[in-house]
């Protein structure tokens, strides 16, 4: 799991990725003004669950690297490499991308269906109506 804080010209804003076997999950959440260290230690403790489990992400498909035992002073180099880099991964991107478009479809499915009831309800009312007038109340 990869969280990365950035500030996107607005707002600092984090992201989440979780790779799970060859899929990559990325979560974004907006903490508005920069976050001390408290409050992104008490973002992990408490709202991190929360985030990655109320989320129906499928993910996108990553190809597995196999990772053979680094040395500890490249390593450190990576980590401060890392941690200069701004902005997010374009893998992170695509999962965001993939997970906003099906919550999109979702809610237009919703909405859909609610203006086909509210049409067929509409209909109802006027079928009712035109038998009243028939029986001649």
């Amino acid at each position: 799991m990869i969280l990365t804080i950035y500030y996107d010209g607005q707002f600092w804003v984090g992201i989440i990725e979780i790779r799970e076997g060859s899929r990559l999950k990325a979560y974004r959440h907006v903490f508005g003004a920069e976050p001390s260290d408290a409050e992104v230690l008490e973002f992990v403790n408490s709202r991190l669950l929360s985030i990655i489990q109320n989320s129906g992400q499928d993910g996108v498909k990553v190809n597995n690297k196999t990772q053979k035992k680094i040395n500890p002073k490249r390593l450190q180099r990576q980590v401060a490499k890392e941690m200069k880099k701004q902005g997010i991964s374009t893998k992170a991107q695509e999962a965001i991308k993939a997970d906003f478009e099906k919550r999109k479809q979702e809610s237009q499915l919703r909405h859909k269906e609610h203006r086909e009831a509210l049409k067929e309800k509409k209909w109802e009312m006027k079928r009712q109506k035109a038998k009243q007038k028939h029986k001649g109340k």
